[in-house]
């Protein structure tokens, strides 16, 4: 099949076989290793994507059901050396110990921060009978909308810290302390700038 993919904001022309996947596809055929291939089932995570402002297990889905869509993975989320918000707050908060199950994680988390914003319940929502609206993410919430991403090394408290910084649009406030306890260096709370992912 000859496919036009865009991916990363660059048209990508390619002719494959109608059963390879989407994952194989930006690996194998375009040199995108970012994602990466974990279980390859559908159960870690590690490969996720945003496909048209969506997030998708691309282990899952072939490349032929991407034709004229948009493909964003983690080599085109920063602009430049100017990182995604999310990925800034990843590496602030330790988002990740090995790093592996990162570029699914990261992928998934804006994805998702994008379905809280539009109002989509999640298994742990309080009311999924009111008005689709925003939702103001807890982190039970955070934790139940991530639950398709596996981190063996255990990393979750800090995904949970990096995504609610980025969901509340607040830098947290840190202090570092020296002799006599005085403040010797304090990051002040400001406005994280949040890229278009897509």
């Amino acid at each position: 099949m000859n496919l036009v993919f865009n991916i990363n904001g660059a048209a990508h022309s390619l002719t494959l076989e109608p059963r390879v996947t989407l994952l194989d596809t930006l690996r194998e055929h375009l040199g995108l290793t970012g994602t990466k291939k974990g279980c390859d089932h559908g159960q870690c995570g590690s490969c996720t994507v945003i496909v048209d402002g969506r997030r998708v297990l691309s282990c899952l889905t072939f490349a032929a059901t991407c034709q004229g869509k948009t493909v964003t993975t983690i080599e085109g989320l920063a602009r430049g050396n100017d990182l995604h918000s999310m990925q800034a707050a990843f590496i602030k908060h330790d988002g990740f110990q090995c790093g592996y199950c990162t570029p699914g994680q990261i992928c998934s988390a804006i994805a998702m921060l994008d379905e809280a914003k539009n109002g989509e319940a999640s298994y742990v929502t309080q009311d999924v009978r009111q008005t689709p609206r925003s939702v103001q993410l807890s982190d039970d919430e955070i934790r139940e909308r991530m639950s398709g991403n596996i981190c063996r090394c255990g990393a979750y408290p800090n995904i949970v810290a990096a995504i609610q910084e980025v969901h509340t649009e607040r830098a947290q406030t840190w202090q570092f302390m020296g002799e006599n306890n005085q403040v010797i260096f304090e990051a002040a709370k400001a406005p994280v700038k949040i890229h278009e992912a897509v």
